[in-house]
């Protein structure tokens, strides 16, 4: 386990992550990629609640847990104790960033909101992730992935036309926050750094969730309506998506119309629907999508998936094959980029776990995955006993009290 953080672009930052579920942990997780020291503050029985979420990794883990808290230490401390109150204040002293998810007024509660906290350090940069909203009507409600997605449009712009309104694969709300949240702490504190003084920054899943509506949004805003779905396929370039081959699925690009010249020709060897009128433009094309789609989808539907690939590669136009998430992980692709790495355990039979790599690479170099996910509480003696001077005896008092 590599746990030196020297060299790294945030080497000497240090984080207290009260947050729990996804969102928080994304953007501390990605604090800590980068090189920040994150102490993760959870319940000293449960834990984060994803501990119980999914696939149980280990004695106190689960794949949800561990995809979203690598490079962090867990430090365990009951918050509704007065005395666990005072070690998560006197830890923030030490911290230049505070991240926090509790329910609306549940920081200020324990004693550990921005105006407490920064009235001791005014470099502080405090984070506060709602559903909604804090200084809106909504400010109280609690903020749910799917629900957001639900009331953001989302759902409603996913899927094939004939579908209900249908969720993303994953939780895209939460993460597309997690990462803006990361974004907003790292301008505060690339601020601090000229103005020496901190920030609170506020985050919103739905401010976030809207934001992914992105291109479709604002086409919804232009039409005076939704713009239909289309699934698998591109609302504006035609061919583009998923194809089926006589053997599996595939992904199309045809970008402009020099491609659909080549694609027509060198791939399906219909030259006719080159020279045909209406296909000569991608507008024209995604005019005449119904007429053009069946065409492709039987010439595609005809031909192997590897000779298909091999002739669109060699047409230069841009194609994939479509392949399951487990083939996706271990491909040779994903082991020669060192996106999966195995981290020692002690407690699954094979004594190591897999755990994703971050994803920068800084000087040729991929940032290393310095601490696997942790145990729960694995880093409470260290953090309280080597950092706060926190006496053996003090921790004995407060573990039988239950604080740690």
């Amino acid at each position: 386990m590599h746990t030196d953080n020297r060299g790294l672009p945030l080497a000497g930052v240090r984080v207290l992550d009260f947050s729990r579920i996804l969102a928080g942990p994304w953007s501390a997780m990605v604090l800590g990629d980068l090189g920040a020291e994150v102490i993760k503050v959870e319940h000293p029985e449960r834990g984060d609640d994803t501990r119980d979420w999914g696939l149980r990794i280990g004695r106190t883990e689960t794949a949800y847990f561990n995809s979203v808290n690598r490079n962090k230490r867990s430090i365990a401390l009951d918050l509704q104790t007065p005395e666990g109150q005072r070690i998560a204040q006197d830890l923030a002293k030490t911290c230049d960033v505070v991240i926090q998810n509790f329910k609306f007024g549940g920081a200020e509660k324990l004693g550990l909101g921005y105006e407490q906290l920064s009235r001791e350090s005014s470099r502080l940069i405090y984070c506060s992730i709602s559903g909604y909203d804090r200084a809106g009507p909504e400010a109280a409600r609690p903020g749910y992935d799917l629900v957001v997605q639900g009331e953001a449009g989302l759902m409603a712009l996913n899927g094939e036309t004939e579908q209900p309104p249908l969720k993303f694969g994953v939780a895209a709300v939460d993460l597309f926050t997690g990462m803006y949240s990361a974004q907003a702490m790292l301008a505060a504190l690339f601020e601090r750094e000229r103005t020496g003084r901190g920030r609170h920054i506020e985050m919103a899943l739905f401010d976030c969730g809207l934001m992914i509506t992105a291109y479709y949004g604002l086409e919804a805003l232009a039409m005076g309506e939704d713009p239909p779905r289309y699934g698998n396929a591109h609302p504006s370039i035609v061919p583009y998506g998923v194809f089926d081959a006589a053997d599996g699925p595939l992904v199309i690009t045809v970008g402009n119309n020099s491609q659909f010249e080549r694609f027509c020709r060198e791939v399906i060897e219909r030259p006719d629907l080159a020279d045909d009128a209406r296909f000569k433009t991608n507008i024209l094309r995604s005019q005449n999508r119904k007429i053009l789609l069946p065409e492709l989808t039987r010439e595609l539907g005809s031909r192997p998936r590897v000779w298909l690939l091999e002739r669109l590669a060699s047409a230069s136009i841009p194609c994939g094959e479509v392949a399951g998430l487990r083939e996706a992980l271990l491909s040779k692709r994903t082991m020669e980029a060192g996106l999966v790495t195995e981290q020692p355990h002690p407690h699954t039979a094979s004594g190591k776990t897999y755990v994703l790599a971050p994803p920068w690479r800084f000087d040729g170099e991929r940032l290393p995955v310095r601490r696997p996910p942790p145990r729960l509480g694995e880093g409470t003696y260290d953090v309280l006993h080597g950092e706060l001077g926190v006496s053996d005896q003090e921790l004995v008092a407060l573990r039988e009290k239950g604080v740690i």
